[in-house]
């Protein structure tokens, strides 16, 4: 297993070897403010606010608070104090305090909070978040075909749709699905995040010249239970769970998912002027998971100029930002990036463009053998015995009609019918009638 190691930084993985084998980084607890990257008038004015914002609160309970340990932040504290900014209210459990501010103390702190007003856990620096990204980047272990199984086991599909997802997968670039509506392309790219791995580490908040950039979405990043670390009593090493940096958060693997509301800003640096936070764009919150581009071709913005705005990304693996005081920094690019659309890519988008994207893959109709399973599947979910001749029914409706198969259909009319059991009281039971009626509601037939 290879570990992260950087001299420079806070990080220790090299403790953990041995004990965690699915973990490649792991954010080491700070001894010192030196280690945390962040200057003490940072954490102090960070401790301030938390403070005021707080009212009367425990020294440990700041230090919760800001990510930051009791023994990196109890020195400013007592610094603060001899400048008069923080008293001391009682004491607490633990050889601790709690602290309030003084009159001089919540005129700092109004002060730091108008020239920023982010309160929680403590930023990292920029080069530790590029570390841990290059350090659980999706696509490091290739997957095979069991693996890929398993992510689309609760899901209906065709054999030989595997063989073209998976080395797509393993490719860790960029790829198309395409097809008719209602074939489930949206649900097999949320799917396939599952191939990436497990669980990551990612921080709260970015620190960068100033900038405090926020990552931490609670949209898209799902928290995950830190698993319980063994001991080698052998080797003497005895890891405690708790030892981590806590201005990181332990994630799922991101499922970034976005349609046509998508445009150009949320794929920039953006900065509130009056709070002075930055949030982070879609493709950092999505770095080692997965970013989807919903019903790609009918955003507000034009497909050309979204791959246009991609076309390094999708080549080089970074991404170039611009900050509010102009500076630019470099990011990781590191997801697996699915374009999702009911349209040809190449009606999209020219051939130059789709080279940048080098998987195209089709989604086409079930066939009638996978619609019956599916109709067997959502029957019995919904409490309906088993009606076989309730496929057969819709199979001459759809020849009728000239309409073609999709998989979304069985669940989509199958709920039709189960709502208008209960509505008349009635047992749930499968009519010709009763799916004649729900073909007409959900197919809009005159």
């Amino acid at each position: 297993m290879t570990l992260l190691a950087n001299e420079t930084h806070s990080f220790e993985p090299s403790l953990l070897g041995g004990l965690l084998s699915d973990d490649t980084f792991w954010p080491s607890q700070p001894q010192n403010v030196g280690e945390t990257g962040l200057s003490e008038s940072f954490i102090e004015a960070l401790v301030l606010k938390t403070v005021l914002i707080a009212g009367t609160v425990s020294g440990r309970s700041i230090s919760d608070r800001t990510g930051l340990a009791f023994r990196v932040i109890e020195p400013l504290m007592d610094v603060l104090r001899t400048r008069k900014l923080l008293s001391h209210v009682r004491p607490a459990a633990f050889n601790d305090y709690y602290y309030s501010l003084t009159e001089a103390g919540q005129q700092r702190a109004q002060t730091h909070m108008q020239n920023c007003s982010y309160v929680g856990p403590a930023p990292v620096p920029l080069a530790d978040y590029v570390l841990s990204v290059e350090a659980q980047a999706a696509g490091l272990d290739p997957i095979d075909r069991d693996q890929l199984q398993q992510a689309l086991s609760r899901i209906s599909y065709q054999d030989d749709l595997l063989d073209q997802l998976g080395p797509a997968i393993n490719s860790n670039t960029g790829l198309f699905l395409f097809g008719p509506p209602g074939n489930g392309k949206t649900t097999i790219a949320r799917c396939l995040t599952q191939c990436l791995g497990q669980e990551i580490w990612i921080p709260h908040a970015i620190m960068d010249d100033g900038n405090l950039i926020k990552l931490q979405d609670d949209a898209f990043h799902r928290p995950a239970p830190i698993s319980e670390a063994g001991s080698d009593s052998s080797s003497g090493n005895i890891l405690k769970t708790q030892e981590w940096d806590k201005r990181w958060l332990r994630i799922q693997r991101p499922t970034v998912v976005v349609g046509g509301e998508l445009v150009m800003e949320n794929l920039e640096v953006r900065h509130d002027p009056r709070s002075n936070i930055c949030e982070a764009p879609l493709q950092m919150k999505s770095n080692c998971g997965c970013l989807l581009i919903d019903d790609f071709g009918r955003q507000r913005i034009a497909p050309e100029e979204l791959l246009n705005r991609w076309i390094v990304p999708l080549e080089n693996s970074c991404d170039y930002l611009t900050l509010p005081t102009g500076k630019k920094i470099q990011i990781p690019f590191e997801q697996l990036i699915i374009f999702s659309t009911n349209l040809d890519p190449d009606e999209l988008v020219d051939e130059a463009f789709l080279r940048r994207v080098p998987y195209k893959i089709f989604v086409g109709d079930p066939t009638e053998d996978e619609f019956r399973a599916l109709m067997n599947e959502v029957s019995e979910k919904l409490g309906f015995p088993s009606t076989p001749e309730a496929s057969e029914h819709l199979f001459r409706y759809y020849k009728e009609t000239e309409r073609p198969l999709r998989r979304c259909h069985p669940r989509d009319l199958m709920t039709q019918v189960a709502n208008f059991c209960r509505y008349r009281k009635m047992p749930m039971t499968v009519r010709p009638e009763y799916l004649d009626q729900a073909c007409r509601s959900y197919f809009s037939q005159l």
